[in-house]
């Protein structure tokens, strides 16, 4: 699930242009500053602590003010960029679109929808995405990348002149002016297997995979994962490949089912007794004793054939 963007807005007239955004980027909400914005879902007082505290909490703010405002706001805070949330700078008027922050952890992404909403270009910065139109340790949604600390030296080794060369199936890569070559030096792998990566091979996984689970009444989160993480490696497959976790709808107040979609990074999706029987025929492991305790011969296998 996407984190909600907070649009903050600090004067009127700045409110046109955060109704444009607020109907194109989903789950957003405005923040107005309390005296002077009228008619938005959240009010403040004061902007600097109302901008750090969403920026610590890992919100994605879109600020309709100067750079300068959400720079000295956010300035002290800065640590590790791979965990920082997207900030853009956007102009009152919408004439401008300035990623300042998390520019490879979403920003540039966002930059561009909400530059799409305007009519505008993004002013984006981040040598890889001038250069070449892709942020590699930034995929798309559905894509999990592996190993991020490799990312630096892979882009590094590309912009001196490296050829690039793929290893499976990625339109988003083939659509960027990368340079490949059949022989290049950079790998960029695509698996759902459990592969190393290096300062030189970059492994991604697709979320494509359907994980259907049962369990226990009352069943402890921690024996849920741990029983999930064992069973995928031993078939050699990632947690990161997961698009969906499936189970029975009587099992939708489990906490361990919710705890372990969180685990994976995946939604959890909970269906009828009906739609599980429709799988019924399909199953390769019926079960009389599920049949006769939930009314469907599988709650697992079935869950990941619906999904």
């Amino acid at each position: 699930m996407s984190t909600p963007t907070a649009i903050v807005v600090l004067g009127p007239s700045g409110l046109a242009t955060a109704r444009v955004l607020e109907g194109a980027l989903p789950h957003a909400s405005i923040h107005g500053l309390k005296g002077r914005v009228t008619e938005c879902d959240v009010t403040f007082e004061k902007t600097m602590s109302h901008l750090a505290e969403l920026f610590e909490a890992g919100t994605p703010i879109v600020g309709l003010c100067a750079s300068g405002i959400l720079i000295r706001a956010l300035g002290s805070l800065l640590a590790d960029k791979q965990e920082e949330p997207p900030v853009i700078a956007v102009a009152e008027d919408g004439s401008a679109v300035v990623p300042l922050l998390g520019g490879h952890h979403g920003a540039n992404a966002l930059a561009r929808e909400v530059a799409d909403a305007l009519g505008v270009l993004p002013a984006i910065t981040t040598g890889g995405d001038v250069r070449f139109g892709v942020a590699l340790d930034a995929p798309p949604q559905g894509w999990v990348l592996a190993n991020p600390e490799h990312a630096k030296d892979v882009m590094a080794s590309l912009l001196a002149g490296a050829h690039a060369r793929i290893i499976g199936d990625a339109p988003w890569v083939e659509q960027s002016r990368l340079p490949m070559a059949k022989d290049g030096e950079i790998e960029l792998v695509v698996t759902h297997n459990i592969e190393q990566g290096s300062p030189s091979k970059l492994i991604y996984h697709p979320k494509r995979l359907a994980l259907g689970v049962g369990c226990e009444r009352g069943c402890e989160p921690g024996e849920l994962i741990e029983l999930v993480v064992k069973t995928l490696a031993e078939h050699n497959l990632v947690p990161g490949a997961i698009a969906i976790v499936g189970s029975l709808d009587l099992k939708a107040d489990e906490t361990a089912m919710h705890a372990l979609a969180d685990h994976v990074g995946a939604p959890a999706r909970f269906f009828s007794v009906d739609e599980l029987n429709a799988e019924a025929p399909r199953l390769k492991n019926p079960s009389e004793i599920v049949l006769r305790e939930v009314g469907c011969p599988g709650v697992a296998e079935g869950a990941a054939l619906a999904s």
